[in-house]
């Protein structure tokens, strides 16, 4: 009797213990020592968790996947199926490796992936990689992969460059929501340096059209932001945290960053906090005298000075500041069911925009300030993550949020007593919904909904700055709103072993209107208000082909489409000096069409080779252009006569290029790596003659060799770019004489530039890291195509990292 009754409950426990599924344990093959922070995922997309402070994770819902993949930055990747992991009794070992050749990636389809799954090209970079570049802010973490380009106009910003396209016509994203507003411009646009780079995990850079995930402004790429997130403790309360600081010499970098997180089994919480502050930028003491500020204005309310520089590679009025806040809520009701709430705070202080201070000449300075106001971000976020009974969905991820953005413009001419100051304010809200059904073993469908509404309020000031008096001047945009509604889905489909495909679908309403009331005793317009409705299909289909295992084939065709903005349709600029850009109240959407084939080549893993080769055709293409206001063909604007120029449809521009690279790990210790981008852009000018594209950025690439082992490790790296001749030049970059350095016959040009850069990390302890660097090591004077701040010269770099 006690015998049955002993089998009865073995046999209890056993189905009980089944239930709760498999725990596995991920160690390094080396130490045997466990693995925190593994990224483990499976073939169906929805199916991803990672491993806990003692390399640990439960496996039930990789229960009925095919192959189990683990993967670790600095360590080999690896897959099991779940006979094989019985059969190493739950036990996982990972091989340092500095080459990863399986990522799992989320913005092909807003669900975790491989990258070996997607057709389209992608970099990821992660949080481990971003210790060791140390970029000051993110646009320069962007830039620090090779295969992005930075413009700077100012200190306090960073204009990515991707494949032809830059501004309003790529698209940022964080935590899957996009922070794309109605007022984001055509020109250079910095509002990535919002987004704390210290507290970031992931980052994800898809090139080329992604608006069937993404909707309007994904045409020439996306960037995808995954912040830090508190984990789940299995074993009572934990208590972990980080803290960072940071200095460099060039400009006097003081930056600090904290981060603490207590967690329970159903409960987690974060919190993250980074202050930086940013002195006057020093450049290069090797390279173009053009480049030097020799004088500079200190604004007065009685008499505006020039003095002059007594250090001219000093750059006078570029420094700032910035503070950045994180916090996030988790919820684990149950294995099925994850609530997470997230709030982002940002502040900046006041940002000088360098290039237009630097307008006019010591006798005739132009402006005595040029100011972007404090530029603020904050976002609420709620978003429900939840495992579905597999009848309609597998999962669903639903994401609501709002966001705030307020950015202004202070400026006043130099000797004038008139300050204008104009706000712009952005109340955003967004609902995205997507749920993810598992077709069979490895081919699944992806569907969603997603609606965006942006309110703008934009005012305009003049202040008397020796009376203080203050009066209306015209706003930068009318009183506005945008809405976009839209319905997408994709389909991956497992066609064979040697062949995938990926397929998707994205219909877009878009819906903008705008009051011109407040500019009217300004700028009497033919009309008040306006209204523009537009809509779009767009569409992508890519093959994933393997004819054997070291070899990865992707063809892949896809459209975009940019619906016009308030910063389009509505806007009131001085664009350059002497012009001014008008509403266009007549604007229909600019779209693209994409065609492009990536190759991947592996031996083993010690060695990858990568190239991508596309063509862009960008058709119905909002650019400059002159136009007439009341039939008057100039107006004056802030007491200058200005020719009337307004975006209108008025163009075609094509884009193709070449983006190749190389990772090449001959020993365990060492990795090579090098990136190349050459791309060429055209534009269809007023006569229908051409001009070479002002976002196609000039060849460029980066070279770096990387040693690793135990607890240092030292890269050095090359970064380098093309010359941009007088001939080559876009024609409204030679507009800018202010901003490049002069040729033999005084024409401007964009000289070609390397440098030379040495970064290291050691692990002191187990809980603190030393991190030094050196950049620009031959102080190289330079300054990036289109950009108005001269780069950095030398550079000291010193960082120090303690985690608890």
């Amino acid at each position: 009797m006690r015998k049955k009754y002993l089998f009865l409950f073995s046999f209890i426990f056993f189905i009980c213990s089944s239930s709760f599924g498999q725990i596995l344990t991920v160690f390094e093959k080396n130490t045997n020592l466990p693995l925190p922070g593994v990224l483990v995922f499976g073939n169906e997309p929805y199916r991803s968790s990672v491993t806990n402070g003692k390399g640990q994770i439960d496996i039930e819902i990789f229960s009925n996947q095919g192959e189990i993949h683990f993967q670790l930055m600095g360590y080999e990747s690896s897959s099991f199926s779940i006979k094989e992991l019985k059969e190493k009794g739950f036990n996982v070992y990972l091989t340092p490796g500095l080459i990863l050749m399986d990522q799992a990636i989320v913005s092909g389809s807003r669900w975790r992936q491989s990258n070996q799954d997607i057709p389209g090209k992608v970099s990821v970079l992660n949080k481990d990689l971003l210790q060791l570049r140390s970029p000051s802010n993110t646009a320069d973490w962007l830039g620090s992969n090779g295969d992005v380009f930075i413009q700077k106009s100012q200190q306090g910003g960073g204009s990515p460059m991707i494949r032809g396209f830059s501004a309003n016509r790529l698209l940022y994203a964080v935590d899957g929501i996009r922070i794309n507003t109605a007022i984001f411009r055509g020109g250079n646009l910095h509002n990535v340096i919002s987004i704390d780079p210290l507290a970031v995990q992931n980052t994800e850079i898809l090139f080329g059209p992604g608006s069937v995930m993404f909707g309007s402004d994904a045409l020439g790429g996306v960037m995808a932001f995954e912040t830090i997130k508190p984990s789940f403790s299995d074993s009572g309360l934990s208590v972990g945290g980080n803290l960072f600081s940071r200095f460099s010499s060039s400009n006097n970098e003081k930056s600090f960053h904290g981060d603490i997180s207590f967690a329970k089994e159903k409960w987690a919480f974060l919190t993250s906090v980074s202050h930086v502050d940013y002195g006057d930028l020093k450049m290069g003491k090797n390279g173009s005298d053009d480049y030097l500020r020799p004088w500079y204005v200190i604004p007065s309310r009685n008499q505006d000075q020039v003095l002059e520089n007594p250090d001219p590679q000093k750059q006078k009025t570029s420094g700032y500041s910035q503070l950045n806040i994180m916090q996030k809520i988790r919820f684990k009701p149950s294995n099925k069911t994850d609530w997470e709430y997230a709030f982002h705070y940002s502040k900046s202080s006041d940002i000088p925009r360098y290039d237009r201070l630097i307008e006019g000449t010591y006798e005739n300075p132009k402006y005595a300030i040029w100011n972007y106001g404090p530029q603020i971000w904050m976002m609420n976020q709620l978003t429900l993550n939840q495992l579905g009974n597999g009848r309609l969905y597998d999962q669903m991820s639903i994401k609501i949020a709002q966001q705030y953005f307020e950015e202004s413009r202070l400026n006043r001419r130099f000797n004038n007593s008139s300050l204008f100051d104009r706000v712009e304010k952005v109340n955003a809200w967004s609902l995205n919904a997507d749920w993810v059904k598992n077709i069979n073993q490895e081919s699944f469908l992806s569907y969603g909904i997603e609606t965006v509404y942006n309110n703008v309020e934009s005012t305009g000031t003049e202040i008397n700055i020796q009376s203080m008096e203050e009066i209306p001047a015209s706003s930068r945009y009318p009183k506005s709103d945008w809405t976009s509604l839209a319905i997408y889905s994709t389909y991956h489909a497992h066609l064979s072993e040697s062949l995938k495909l990926q397929t998707g679908l994205r219909y877009n309403q878009v819906l903008l209107s705008a009051d011109f009331l407040s500019n009217d005793d300004f700028f009497p317009l033919p009309y008040q208000k306006t209204t523009n409705n537009n809509n779009a299909l767009t569409g992508s289909i890519g093959l994933i082909f393997k004819p054997t295992s070291t070899w990865l084939i992707s063809p892949q065709l896809s459209t975009g489409f940019r619906a016009p903005n308030v910063d389009d349709l509505g806007k009131f600029f001085d664009s350059e000096p002497g012009a001014i850009i008008v509403p266009n109240p007549d604007l229909k959407p600019e779209y693209v069409y994409n065609a492009e084939i990536n190759i991947n080549k592996f031996w083993g893993n010690f060695l990858k080779i990568d190239a991508s080769l596309f063509y862009t055709l960008m058709d119905n293409a909002m650019v400059r252009r002159p136009f007439q206001l009341n039939g008057l063909d100039s107006i004056p604007y802030e007491g200058v006569q200005s020719k009337v120029l307004a975006i209108q449809n008025a163009a075609t521009a094509t884009v193709y290029g070449i983006q190749a690279g190389i990772e090449w790990s001959p020993t365990q210790n060492w990795l090579f790596y090098s990136k190349i981008n050459w791309q060429k852009g055209e534009e269809e000018l007023d006569d229908e003659s051409t001009s070479p594209s002002r976002h196609a950025a000039p060849l460029f690439g980066l070279t770096r060799l990387t040693y690793s082992k135990k607890r240092l490790k030292i890269d050095f790296s090359s970064i380098y770019s093309g010359e941009v001749s007088y001939e080559e030049m876009p024609l409204d970059e030679k507009g800018k004489p202010q901003l490049y350095a002069k040729d033999e016959n005084g024409n401007p040009y964009s000289p070609s530039w390397v440098t030379f850069n040495l970064h290291s990390t050691f692990k002191v302890t187990n809980f603190i890291d030393l991190m030094a660097g050196l950049e620009n090591i031959g102080d190289k004077r330079y300054r990036p195509y289109s950009s108005g701040l001269t780069a950095s010269g030398r550079n000291f770099i010193f960082s120090l990292k303690a985690n608890f």
